[in-house]
């Protein structure tokens, strides 16, 4: 598998390759708020949110929310456009529950950016308890018109974790929101945390083996950092409980890849916290030799996703 972004052959089902085999050319992704909120932040399921998200609702690198979305988008587009003048883009909302407003306020906001030039789809970051009938009907309606991405985070499968982290909803409702997504064309998304508060690696390694007896069409490995001012740094500060060090998230990474289904799109492969603002761990300030020591390691293995039969 290559990675058309550093040509180098990949041992995983990386997101560069799916999508210059998708849509022939460079593809980025960019980055939008759209200033909506989450129900695990107004009260409908809890204010505290989930423990590790920060202010921006895991936007940190999203456009400003006081900018309208054409400007963001034009903003990083332009840049972009510098290095990578014929590329196409698809839209990212990625701050906050992005499908957690009323229909009219989303076919706005989502219609506007597929207005844009060059815009080949939209990948829309979310919760699975944001998915009514009536957005799923909308949603079903758009990947009609679009390519779309839906991104759910599940974090963990296991309910003692999920309980801890303050996720707010179960397995079984992200489960049903994967199935009635699938009814559409609508690439599926999971989004997981290794290292969360007390999970051991074969709990992590349970959470792929789970996801891939559902059909998803995309993973995001995250590693779990804590931020300041997050509920997450005070239950640090207190507890002191373990973080993964940098070769343990790398050997977890690998195994998870060992047992992912081949037709499994790796969205990303580790976190990208605001430097700013981390308190730990500190190895993830450079992500870039991280993600080369994935490769090595993974070569040094011969583990290849490729080769993995399901």
């Amino acid at each position: 598998m290559l990675d058309e972004f550093n040509n180098k052959p990949k041992r995983y089902y990386s997101l560069n390759k799916f999508l210059r085999e998708k849509f022939g050319k460079k593809t980025f992704k960019i980055n939008l708020n759209a200033d909506f909120t989450c129900p695990n932040r107004d009260g409908t399921v809890s204010y505290e949110g989930c423990i590790f998200c920060s202010e921006s609702g895991s936007g940190d690198f999203a456009g400003d929310k006081n900018d309208d979305l054409i400007t963001q988008f034009q903003q990083i587009k332009t840049n972009i456009h510098k290095k990578w003048p014929d590329a196409v883009y698809i839209g990212y909302f990625q701050a906050n529950s992005n499908t957690y407003a009323p229909v009219s306020e989303l076919k706005n906001k989502y219609e506007e950016i597929l207005k844009q030039k060059n815009v080949v789809g939209l990948a829309i970051a979310t919760r699975a308890d944001c998915l009514n009938e009536e957005v799923l009907s909308y949603l079903d309606e758009l990947s009609k018109k679009t390519f779309l991405i839906i991104e759910l985070g599940l974090q963990s499968i296991h309910p003692q974790t999920n309980k801890l982290i303050n996720r707010g909803h179960d397995l079984k409702t992200f489960n049903e929101a994967v199935y009635k997504l699938k009814k559409s064309n609508i690439h599926v998304v999971a989004h997981i945390i290794n290292g969360l508060p007390y999970e051991n690696k074969e709990m992590m390694l349970e959470t792929v083996t789970h996801l891939n007896k559902l059909p998803i069409n995309g993973i995001k490995f995250h590693m779990l950092y804590i931020l300041k001012n997050t509920p997450l740094a005070k239950l640090y500060e207190k507890e002191k409980f373990p973080l993964l060090t940098k070769n343990e998230y790398i050997d977890i990474v690998c195994q998870q890849i060992n047992i992912l289904r081949p037709n499994i799109v790796v969205h990303r492969l580790t976190s990208d916290p605001n430097l700013n603002d981390l308190i730990a761990p500190k190895w993830l300030k450079n992500k870039f030799q991280l993600l080369n020591a994935i490769d090595d390691e993974l070569s040094k293995r011969n583990i290849d996703q490729k080769k993995n039969e399901y």
